[in-house]
Parts: structure tokens; sequence; C-alpha cells
């Protein structure tokens, strides 16, 4: 079983978290807090620019998210087997089918730098 320790960031919230031991999914504890902080850093991450409004509007947003997800913790799944495919089918692949092609000077045709054989491109390698 999992130890569960607490580690305080300040007077009004609590963090609990849990050591690095196996445990099973219905003693699973998930509080995740979601504060100004990290909207300020997913808003750095995502190279974001929100104004006071935006931000607690995500802020809100993100706490509607995780609580959904959290409720999926209620659901018995004693009985249920890991899915590891949508389907049992395996490789399903098209045959491959011999179509046409467009000729050398249909292609080069729309190209807007060419000679008679190739495309030319902008040197982006640099010796």
């Amino acid at each position: 079983m999992s130890e569960i320790r607490r580690v305080y960031k300040d007077e009004d919230s609590l963090l609990l978290l849990a050591s690095d031991f196996r445990f099973p999914a219905s003693d699973y504890l998930c509080l995740m807090e979601v504060n100004d902080a990290m909207v300020e850093k997913l808003a750095h991450l995502s190279r974001l620019l929100f104004n006071e409004t935006e931000k607690a509007e995500i802020k809100n947003d993100l706490q509607r998210m995780i609580a959904f997800v959290e409720k999926l913790n209620e659901l018995d799944l004693d009985n249920v087997e890991p899915l590891l495919h949508m389907s049992d089918e395996v490789n399903v692949l098209r045959d491959d089918v011999v179509k046409g092609s467009v000729s050398r000077s249909q292609a080069l045709q729309n190209a807007p730098i060419h000679d008679e054989q190739f495309f030319k491109v902008p040197k982006v390698i640099k010796k």
C-alpha cells in the first residue's frame, strides 16, 4: 500500500503526494490545484498572453475539466480488462493499386522556378 505524505505550500492549500509505490486505483487520490501560477505557466509554455478576465475564465475551465476527469475515479473498474486496441483487427491495410501519374512536364508546369528536369528551391543548408 502506498504511503501518503502531506506537503504544505502555504496556510490555505495542501497537496497530498503519494510515494513512488504502485497501489490499487481505488486507493488513488488525485488532488490538483488550479491556481493563477499554473495558468500563467501554461500561458508561458504555450506562448499565449491573457488578460485577467481571460485568466479567470481559463482557470474556471481547467477546474471544470479536472473535476470531470476526476469523476472517472468513481467508476468500478475491478472487472474491466485494459483496452489495448479499439478492435481485434490487425494490420488492416488496403491493397496497392497502380494508377497513372503526372508527367514531368505537367509537374513542372506549376513550379515557380524550374529547369527542364528539376524543381529549383532556395538553398537552405549552409556549408
